[in-house]
């Protein structure tokens, strides 16, 4: 402490690394999200920037009801590796899981999010989970806020001029959401998968 308040340099083992920013200065981050389901995964992928989050790519998964699950979590799969590639992103984000009353709806939830995190951990990304609630707190500023409230504040937020896709706004809510919390503190600590 006295070496601080005196002026003195900090030792080299203290130093700073070369390649590190500016205090103060925070690099761009890309940041895929992704909202599994079954026949419509969404998934957005943004970067961070000086002057705000910008759009990379958003989209939804769709399967139709006609295939069989098998061929809708090989698609699922598929295309988020082709995103990973693509886009480079340096951490993932996913909807935690929640309370589902029928137990056929929260196994296939279940399946599509299992494809999609063994699609995202190939490439060894960091994989985050966030709550939905938290997620809309975030957003909306209101943990039970509707999907069409989450779909207009992420318009507003990356100054988009329609409003995404329903699951694909979900995803980019999670992106943006991820954004924020990089930027502050946490007392509690985000789930790593």
């Amino acid at each position: 402490m006295k070496q601080r308040t005196a002026g003195r340099r900090r030792p080299a083992a203290m130093a700073a690394p070369l390649s590190a920013a500016p205090a103060g200065v925070r690099s761009p981050a890309v940041i895929l999200g992704i909202d599994p389901s079954l026949r419509g995964t969404g998934y957005g992928v943004i970067q961070t920037m000086r002057a705000g989050p910008r759009l990379v790519t958003a989209d939804t998964i769709k399967c139709p009801r006609t295939w069989e699950r098998s061929r809708c979590l090989v698609k699922i799969s598929q295309t988020l590796r082709d995103v990973v590639r693509s886009h480079a992103p340096t951490v993932c984000v996913i909807e935690g899981l929640f309370f589902a009353q029928n137990l056929q709806t929260a196994l296939l939830m279940g399946e599509a999010r299992g494809a999609a995190l063994a699609a995202v951990a190939e490439s060894g990304l960091e994989i985050l989970e966030l709550a939905p609630r938290k997620v809309k707190q975030a957003i909306v500023g209101y943990g039970a806020a509707q999907k069409l409230a989450v779909a207009r504040m992420v318009q507003r937020m990356l100054g988009l001029d329609s409003i995404p896709e329903p699951d694909a706004a979900d995803a980019l809510a999670l992106a943006l959401t991820q954004a924020q919390e990089q930027g502050r503190y946490s007392l509690k600590p985000v789930r790593r998968l």
